[in-house]
């Protein structure tokens, strides 16, 4: 019995110090990694602004206390998140429009974040896709200018996917990917919305 006893705490003991082990290589690993992600994060949502705002200097966030509490478009779609808004801005500090950044939670292969430009007239200025993982050849093609060209120097209140019908501007479908043409344009809506909302 007493063997036995031994053995299980030897083995508890083991387990602990693999665990311990293991823990402290995480920890490592994570501080190790997280400014360089940081930094990745930082790089892609500069590009992603100077993408859809090329006319800009620079960028300004802005803060949420400004807009809807933490940018959630409560009550408008709540499978849509504002992220952040940027103000941008030419080389005198005017202002030329906003970079909204939105994450849908609809995608066929879960979230799709973009941040898309605005200008001061309602007109989307440009796309730029931050995060999609959508199936290849498919729902990937939303990447493709063919498709997010489809929204770009329309002012519109709202768009459509023509499929579905409705008022809107109409936005052609994706090929075997609907899915992802709704919640790319629903993410769009939201973004337009919180415009209209805040900045009209």
């Amino acid at each position: 019995m007493d063997s036995e006893k031994k053995s299980m705490l030897k083995d508890a003991l083991i387990l602990f110090a693999i665990t311990l082990a293991a823990g402290l290589l995480l920890g490592f690993v994570h501080d190790v990694t997280k400014e360089p992600i940081a930094e990745q994060k930082a790089k892609a949502k500069a590009e992603a602004c100077r993408n859809v705002f090329a006319d800009a200097d620079s960028f300004e966030a802005l803060a949420a206390e400004d807009g809807p509490t933490a940018y959630f478009m409560a009550g408008q779609d709540s499978n849509v998140d504002i992220d952040e808004v940027m103000r941008a801005l030419d080389s005198s500090g005017q202002l030329l429009g906003y970079v909204i950044t939105v994450t849908d939670h609809e995608g066929y292969g879960g979230d799709i974040q973009f941040s898309m430009g605005v200008t001061l007239d309602g007109t989307l200025n440009g796309i730029s896709l931050l995060n999609i993982k959508e199936t290849a050849g498919l729902g990937m093609k939303a990447k493709e200018p063919a498709f997010y060209g489809q929204y770009e120097g329309k002012q519109a209140e709202k768009f459509v996917v023509s499929k579905d019908g409705g008022d809107g501007e109409p936005i052609d479908a994706l090929s075997g990917a609907t899915i992802t043409s709704r919640a790319v344009t629903d993410a769009v809506n939201a973004a337009l919305g919180y415009y209209q909302s805040v900045f009209q």
